[in-house]
């Protein structure tokens, strides 16, 4: 199996409008459910869901090679 080190690094746009909205919404909520329960995990786990979100790239699809921008149409 090869490895694409250079896909990973790339910043290109690789999520699409509807699943960035799900994103920051989602993050939004578990960014809530974390302070209120004081989970580090949940916390860390919501602030990288609302950066993915805002800024539209997610490393894991970049290093997985997958990108949802394709299926809005």
């Amino acid at each position: 199996m090869n490895f694409d080190y250079k896909q990973l690094i790339k910043s290109e746009m690789n999520i699409g409008d509807k699943e960035k909205k799900i994103r920051l919404y989602g993050g939004a909520i578990a960014f809530l459910i974390a302070i209120i329960s004081a989970s580090v995990f949940l916390l860390l786990l919501a602030l990288a869901l609302i950066a993915t979100g805002y800024k539209g790239w997610c490393p894991a699809y970049s290093a997985l090679g997958k990108n949802s921008t394709d299926l809005e149409t």
